[in-house]
């Protein structure tokens, strides 16, 4: 992951600021920074969006291709998770630094929507045990200026509420042969529910403190942090600690308790935005990548 060093001088002024709950940027320690986001950006794909979160800049397409169920779920799709993280973004990407960064998000991500109420799988099943709906869902780190997980979960859920799936007949002819046929009308699709859709929240303990959305300047003060995946409802659905670091118990208390309060903040953040987005219609202006 990409990272800054800092000089003992600037991490003690890093360290005291957040014991005072002033951070360098003026922001206190539950607060994020602006975050930037803008869904249909990408136009070969069934739904995409950009988030920029401070420096990090994270892109994620989403494709809807006809497979075949599992064996284990014949009645439902599912989704598979690539990250691709560019050289441009750090040199810490360049060879294999990026890729295993990358296998971590996307384990990470699998883990995430691994619970079965976080996207409703059965809707993306077209005819039980032969065909199913794949979303695969491709993440491109585009630049790196700190908490990558919270941005790239938050863009997946943007890309997600923007999909469109082609609705799918099952025509069966009088020898019991089935054929698919695809509507042709944009309209004509199936759109995900995302209520359910978790949001990453990672917890950086600085000091005798945690914080929200660090900085690369703050990850570097931080020996260990809490990665939890929260609900719209402030559920949490996975818990994971990372880091050389140790965490006592009450910490790992106080972080989870603090996460689902702020996760819940950051959904309605999200989804304010994406409904004011998409009540625009054709109607609003597109940044892409020209902002």
């Amino acid at each position: 992951m990409a990272s800054v060093v800092l000089s003992e001088a600037e991490k003690v002024y890093i360290v005291h600021g957040v014991q005072e709950d002033l951070r360098v940027d003026g922001r206190g320690c539950e607060d994020y920074r602006c975050a930037e986001v803008e869904t249909d950006v990408v136009s070969n794909t069934s739904g995409s969006a950009r988030v920029r979160l401070g420096h990090t800049d994270i892109l994620v397409g989403v494709k809807a291709e006809m497979g075949t169920p599992k064996l284990e779920k014949p009645d439902e799709g599912y989704l598979e998770f690539f990250v691709d993280c560019s050289a441009n973004a750090t040199p810490e990407f360049e060879g294999r630094g990026g890729e295993e960064l990358g296998s971590e998000i996307a384990n990470t991500l699998s883990r995430v929507f691994s619970s079965e109420s976080a996207v409703d799988l059965k809707s993306l099943c077209i005819n039980p045990r032969e065909h199913c709906w794949v979303l695969y869902v491709d993440v491109l780190l585009l630049e790196c200026g700190g908490n990558l997980f919270d941005a790239i979960s938050i863009a997946v859920k943007a890309a997600l509420f923007n999909t469109r799936i082609p609705k799918v007949r099952v025509l069966e002819d009088e020898e019991g042969s089935k054929e698919l046929e695809l509507s042709d009308d944009p309209y004509d699709c199936i759109r995900l529910n995302v209520d359910n859709v978790p949001c990453i929240v990672t917890l950086n303990k600085i000091g005798y403190r945690h914080v929200v959305d660090a900085t690369l300047q703050e990850e570097a003060c931080s020996l260990a942090s809490l990665l939890i995946s929260v609900t719209s409802k402030g559920a949490l659905t996975s818990v994971k600690k990372m880091g050389k670091g140790s965490l006592d118990p009450e910490s790992i208390f106080e972080m989870m308790e603090t996460g689902k309060r702020v996760g819940k903040s950051l959904h309605i953040a999200l989804q304010k935005i994406l409904d004011e987005e998409e009540s625009l219609g054709t109607s609003r202006q597109k940044v892409g990548f020209l902002g």
